[in-house]
């Protein structure tokens, strides 16, 4: 599996990735070839386990890893692949993270069923896991807040008057949310008690702000050019951070509207435009400063704990993903 490579930042974790692995492989079979093609695809090509890594690290903070972190570290990545797939059916993606997307590569019908028996996968494995009433709810919550952030994020399309608070309520509903739910599950299930679980559950929320925050920012100056997905934001009327800040000072919102009023008929050159009047703004420095609050935001949030290996790691990751690339 390509999901290895990763793990070799947390050797305190690395062999309990392996069994998450081991358990999502096992976890997402089908009879359906064509079906268990495409989930083994995805299984594959997918993430960097980053929240199966938060969970697993959260209850080496307040205790030890069991099986029942073990199976909820995989359904949290499966969930996480169900969201992935639906998203790319949605944005009719063909790539995800430079692999052929499960839609390109099988077809939107293959794709859809792949994403809803995903997450079947993930209320199967959850319901086998879980006896206490008020963390089904939690996992149920959560579902239901990366809807919400997803509808959100529709409801807003091409809307020029979009604020901060907006964006922030939606990408809390569709990132951070299950980083929020990996970090306190793997805690509360490690044996933490309620103070320890709230204090890594914002962690997880302020993690997951600012990995989508740069997320948002590598849109615009990850390369030269913009990859196919942005295209398909702008063009979509989807607009991420930068965007938004920028259309919040009046002399960049002046040298912007003319051509984000064009909506769905904007050219690739157009969009081209967007990104290097963004570029050579201070906009990009902005969201840079957001990353920095909300990654210390995070690391803050680790105050109650004493130190030891997994604090160290988790106190770490905020500033690796300010230095991803992708």
């Amino acid at each position: 599996m390509k999901n290895f490579k990763p793990w070799k930042k947390y050797p305190l974790i690395a062999g309990e990735l392996a069994e998450v692995a081991t358990l999502i492989q096992h976890t997402i079979q089908t009879p359906h070839q064509s079906l268990q093609a495409a989930l083994l695809t995805m299984a594959d090509n997918g993430g960097k386990y980053l929240r199966p890594s938060l969970l697993l690290l959260a209850a080496h903070i307040v205790g030890k890893v069991n099986q029942q972190t073990i199976n909820l570290a995989s359904s949290i990545e499966i969930l996480h692949m169900a969201t992935l797939i639906h998203d790319d059916i949605i944005d009719d993606s063909d790539l995800r993270r430079g692999n052929i997307s499960i839609q390109a590569e099988f077809g939107k019908d293959v794709a859809v069923y792949a994403g809803d028996l995903l997450f079947t996968n993930f209320f199967d494995l959850m319901l086998d896991t879980i006896t206490e009433h008020e963390y089904l709810v939690r996992n149920a919550q959560t579902m239901s807040h990366i809807l919400n952030g997803e509808l959100g994020q529709m409801a807003e399309r091409f809307n020029l008057e979009q604020t901060f608070t907006d964006y922030l309520n939606d990408i809390k509903g569709k990132t951070s949310v299950l980083f929020r739910l990996a970090a306190e599950e793997g805690a509360h299930f490690a044996g933490g008690n309620a103070e320890q679980s709230t204090a890594l559950a914002n962690f997880g929320e302020n993690l997951g702000i600012a990995f989508q925050i740069v997320d948002d920012l590598l849109d615009y100056t990850g390369s030269a050019k913009l990859n196919k997905p942005t295209l398909e934001d702008l063009a979509t009327g989807v607009y991420s951070l930068p965007l938004l800040l920028a259309l919040d000072q009046p002399e960049l919102k002046t040298k912007l509207l003319p051509i984000l009023n064009k909506k769905r008929q904007m050219s690739v050159s157009d969009m081209q435009l967007i990104q290097e009047i963004l570029v050579n703004s201070a906009v990009i420095e902005k969201s840079r400063t957001l990353v920095q609050e909300y990654a210390q935001k995070a690391v803050d949030c680790l105050d109650i704990f004493q130190n030891n290996s997994a604090t160290t790691l988790l106190k770490k990751m905020p500033q690796q993903l300010l230095k991803r690339s992708f």
